[in-house]
């Protein structure tokens, strides 16, 4: 599935670094999933490819997996994508998302199949794919241009987002610091409390959009990236309306091309 959307994807140009790294995904302590990431990284440009399904017991009740990829470029410390795909599949369905995007507005998008519309669903608004970055571009966080790359201005943003059907923020906020070990990366990380801030698309009924809107319990761990002047995501926990979901690598390596 990686494959399938790596090639709907053209690269951004040349790269510095490649990270390589793999989550866990447990839910309440316990394991239910995994994720591997690779990413080509150069301070003004990235292209990143993930996967991710359900394992263990959690297959059980439902045997889910997926893959995203996205590239683009980092302009005078801003994200600018230029493509972003992602494939999603259960055992009841398979649907594909598909974006270009230019000067961090969107141009096109292919939703297959697309989504039911609900009477519920809040319209997007004239400029809502706008002044947006992609699901994964959001995981590229390009450093403060000035000041140490592990500082409060690392966290304090916001992260506009449209993943093809809805627009939301991500507002966050400098928690401190903390140490971490992984495969390939012994170090500290910025730690960020962020909030969920739904703009449009989504369905102002549904009881998980409430939830999450209201959600304070919401951290990511960021690690620096230094040759590249950029964070990217180390751990991510969330409070979900079953649990709390935590996202962390075991290993987290950065290799020169």
């Amino acid at each position: 599935m990686t494959v399938a959307v790596a090639a709907a994807l053209a690269p951004a140009g040349a790269r510095a670094d490649v990270l390589h790294a793999t989550y866990r995904v447990s839910l309440v302590g316990l394991p239910i999933g995994a994720a591997n990431l690779n990413a080509e990284l150069s301070p003004k440009s990235y292209s990143i490819q993930a996967d991710a399904k359900v394992t263990g017991l959690a297959r059980l009740f439902a045997n889910a997996q997926g893959a995203s990829a996205g590239a683009g470029r980092i302009v005078a410390g801003h994200v600018s994508p230029s493509t972003f795909a992602t494939i999603a599949a259960s055992s009841n369905m398979t649907r594909t998302i598909r974006m270009a995007l230019a000067g961090n507005a969107v141009k096109g998008v292919d939703i297959a199949p697309p989504f039911e519309d609900k009477p519920d669903r809040v319209p997007l608004g004239p400029h809502d794919e706008q002044d947006v970055v992609d699901p994964v571009g959001a995981f590229v966080f390009p450093a403060p241009t000035s000041g140490p790359i592990m500082s409060p201005a690392a966290c304090n943003r916001k992260i506009p987002i449209f993943d093809g059907y809805t627009r939301f923020d991500i507002d966050l906020t400098y928690v401190g610091e903390r140490s971490v070990k992984a495969k390939g990366y012994d170090g500290p990380v910025v730690v960020c409390a962020f909030r969920y801030v739904p703009i449009s698309g989504h369905r102002r009924d549904r009881p998980a959009t409430k939830f999450m809107a209201d959600n304070k319990d919401l951290e990511v761990w960021l690690a620096p990236i230094e040759s590249d002047h950029i964070l990217f995501p180390f751990r991510v926990s969330a409070r979900t309306m079953i649990g709390t979901t935590v996202i962390e690598a075991l290993e987290f390596r950065v290799e020169e091309e």
